[in-house]
């Protein structure tokens, strides 16, 4: 089929269902999403849409098919076929009569089409037979709903069609579905053409002497008015109007026709020969007795006169047996006849066949068919393929017009089509170039916080905020100096990446910030960029994930799990983005310096936590163990302690894992997409996942779970540029040091920091001490 076809049905899905079930049914069946017009498709293509329809649809294939029948017939109204169609019979039966015509010419500009044919009969009652053939089988509902759709729009009519016979055609060679419908015509006229030939509400419910007297007053207007109009000379009788234009010879109206035909024929053989070169005589035994003087010209062989005409010529439509009775059932078709090539002169054996088109006419009298016919060209090129010219058809021949017209029409379908091709093409880029986009924007997520990102797109001012509210997380691999050292660079990498995937999942589940690694350590924060208050909660648990998630991960020098550390801290902290080149999401204050502080000063595989995280967690849920005062780098002593395990939640729903019921507390889980997984491109491929990386995220859900991303509140002005060298590992207490940076840093001081808009101090916490500047946090 054309893709005019299947662009219908996509129009229909989209139209009556929307464009998500044509996604789905597209999917379902295994197609593209756009179609050219004039290219050829399978028919399976069209077939799997249908049948994947009806499954998506859960209805029988006859309603689907009907429904495509009614809504063909307003898509061909809407693509330039309207007046065609108009125009092809004054009534229904009309109309199915010339259907094969309206093929015919269609087939001119569609080549490769294969319609279906149809054959009407009218019945004594007044019904019809619809014949209707197919070489396509299961498809025979569409024509109901095409039919009572014309019937309805141009005609003004109802119609009830029910198949009566359905049988496989013995005399056709072609279309062997046979299905004839039985069509039961109902007048149904509009409201707008009742309501001119009725009379109006008060004057119907009139007694019958009323009507009476009404239509004596409205005769005696009419001819009050003709007198006035006949003597002022300026008025014709409409019915002498009428008749002057229907009456013929002797007076007989046109309803009323007779023709008059002529003792004798008055036209010799010769000149009936080349007025008509293309006709054929031929009687009941298919002997040819006549033919015109071109068809002469191109099959030599008609010459001998009583030679069979099925010897030089086969039937292409209607795909008949080629006999006088098969012909004679489908006589109101057009028929096209195609010269056999082995009948042919030699100089015609490498040029295409000769196909006549035309009609079939049954000579009662003297038992002979007349078939009235012209040359089937679409271009000058199959003209010129076929050695003949213009001069070979009659000048009163419309085949000459046509092939002039049409192969116009051609070059303009050939521009159409190439615009149409252009149109994909440009489409797919497009779409191709929006999947680009979107990668490069997952990466950029994936880089920097969204509402950040975006505005860096748009080449605006990305301005610090202040977050009075947060907890910090610091992790490191134990003894890390020591396994570098004995093993190959390679082995480290893969070690690593094992191990941050499966961390970075889990900033999924917990929905915490990945601020930074560097080496063996990583930085995580809950409550930035997006206030939450849970955030303490959040990180306890994200950091209960990771201590599960290390055993996983092998040490290269053991065989055994790694071992980390891991430290947390809550309080205010300032967030901004540092530098042009490379942009990095970065937080300054003394919290990150102590939430460092808490992950170098921790034991293997424990928690350990800040006052601050102890106090946020005590209440949570949480079973925490004191570890009492230790004495902390550039703290003094501190009460610190370890987190153990979160006692309202399971491993399952901390890891992110599905379970089958959601566990009790104020924490519950619900499916969720990796996010992880929309960057697969980005992410090395140095040592395969394992499996239990490979099930679906499960996000935990908390009390404060957010709906939007909003940015937190900037300053009013921007703070200075915050520049200066990297820090190395050391700085993190990964690898513990008591000396500071060899370089001078820059100074944060509440002389640097610009009021807020309300006029308020910044936290003195946050600021109370000197503070080094680095691309990723400070540290005092």
């Amino acid at each position: 089929m054309y893709g005019f076809i299947n662009t219908c049905l996509k129009s229909l899905v989209i139209d009556k269902f929307g464009e998500e079930t044509w996604n789905k049914l597209r999917e379902k069946a295994g197609v593209e999403d756009t179609f050219m017009t004039y290219e050829v498709y399978k028919d399976e293509i069209t077939m799997r849409l249908v049948t994947e329809a009806c499954r998506l649809l859960d209805v029988e294939a006859s309603v689907v098919l009907r429904l495509f029948g009614e809504y063909f017939f307003e898509f061909c109204k809407r693509s330039g076929y309207d007046h065609m169609l108009r125009t092809l019979g004054a009534n229904l039966f009309e109309f199915m009569e010339n259907l094969d015509a309206l093929h015919g010419y269609l087939s001119l500009s569609y080549k490769e089409m294969n319609a279906p044919s149809f054959r009407v009969e009218k019945n004594s009652n007044g019904t019809m037979l619809l014949h209707y053939y197919s070489d396509r089988r299961g498809l025979c509902h569409i024509v109901p709903g095409i039919i009572g759709a014309v019937a309805k729009d141009f005609f003004s009519s109802r119609i009830e069609m029910e198949v009566v016979n359905q049988m496989e055609e013995v005399e056709r060679t072609g279309k062997k579905e046979h299905v004839v419908f039985l069509i039961t015509l109902h007048p149904a006229f509009s409201e707008k053409m009742c309501s001119r030939n009725t009379a109006s509400p008060p004057q119907c419910i009139q007694a019958s002497g009323c009507r009476h007297d009404t239509t004596c007053t409205n005769k005696q207007e009419v001819e009050k008015s003709k007198q006035i109009k006949k003597h002022t000379g300026a008025w014709r009788n409409h019915w002498e109007t009428v008749r002057s234009l229907v009456q013929l010879g002797k007076g007989k109206l046109l309803r009323g026709f007779e023709p008059v035909y002529p003792d004798e024929l008055c036209i010799d053989l010769k000149t009936f020969c080349n007025a008509f070169p293309f006709h054929i005589v031929f009687d009941e035994e298919l002997r040819v007795r006549q033919a015109g003087v071109t068809v002469q010209k191109i099959v030599p062989g008609l010459q001998t006169m009583g030679i069979q005409l099925d010897q030089y010529f086969t039937i292409l439509h209607p795909e008949v047996t080629f006999t006088i009775a098969s012909i004679r059932k489908f006589i109101n078709s057009h028929f096209v006849l195609q010269t056999r090539r082995d009948m042919m002169p030699e100089y015609w054996k490498e040029t295409p066949m000769l196909e006549l088109r035309g009609q079939m006419l049954w000579m009662a009298s003297l038992h002979c068919m007349l078939y009235q016919a012209s040359p089937l060209l679409r271009s000058l090129q199959e003209l010129e393929e076929r050695r003949m010219y213009l001069s070979d058809i009659a000048p009163h021949d419309a085949t000459r017009h046509l092939i002039l017209l049409n192969q116009q029409r051609l070059a303009e379908m050939e521009l159409s089509s190439q615009l149409e091709r252009k149109k994909e093409q440009l489409r797919q880029l497009s779409q191709h170039l929006e999947q680009e986009k979107q990668k490069t924007e997952n990466l950029l997520y994936a880089m920097l916080p969204k509402h950040v990102a975006n505005q860096l797109k748009e080449g605006k001012r990305v301005e610090a905020g202040e977050f009075k509210e947060c907890t910090i997380l610091f992790s490191d691999v134990v003894t890390f100096t020591n396994i570098c050292s004995q093993c190959e660079p390679i082995q480290i990498v893969f070690m690593l990446n094992s191990m941050y995937l499966r961390f970075d999942r889990l900033t999924t589940v917990h929905n915490v910030y990945k601020v930074e690694t560097i080496g063996d350590a990583y930085m995580v924060v809950g409550g930035v960029p997006i206030a939450v208050s849970s955030h303490a909660e959040r990180v306890a648990n994200f950091a209960l994930g990771m201590i599960m998630a290390a055993k996983e991960v092998t040490n290269p020098i053991t065989g055994g799990p790694i071992q980390i550390r891991v430290g947390l801290h809550s309080g205010p902290v300032l967030a901004g983005v540092v530098g042009e080149k490379m942009p990095r999401y970065c937080l300054f204050g003394d919290t990150v310096n102590t939430a460092s502080r808490m992950e170098s000063h921790g034991l293997p595989d424990k928690i350990h936590l800040s006052p601050t995280v102890y106090h946020a967690l005590r209440e949570k849920g949480f079973q925490l163990e004191e570890r009492g005062e230790i004495e902390v780098k550039g703290k003094g002593l501190m009460r610190t302690y370890f987190l153990l395990k979160n006692l309202r939640a399971t491993d399952s729903e901390i890891m992110g894992r599905c379970t089958r019921e959601a566990g009790s507390g104020q924490e519950s889980v619900h499916a969720s997409l990796d996010c992880s997984a929309e960057l697969p491109s980005f992410r090395p491929s140095l040592q395969p996942i394992q499996s239990s990386d490979r099930r679906p995220t499960v996000a935990m859900r908390y009390s404060d779970s957010l709906t939007d991303d909003k940015p937190p509140a900037p300053f009013t002005e921007a703070l200075p540029s915050l520049t200066g060298k990297s820090r190395d590992s050391e700085s993190y207490g990964s690898l513990h040091s008591g000396n500071r940076s060899e370089v001078e840093p820059f100074e944060l001081n509440k002389d640097t920091v610009r009021r807020r808009p309300d006029g308020a101090e910044p936290p003195p916490a946050a600021l109370s001490k000197k503070h080094v500047c680095s691309r990723l946090c400070v540290v005092s």
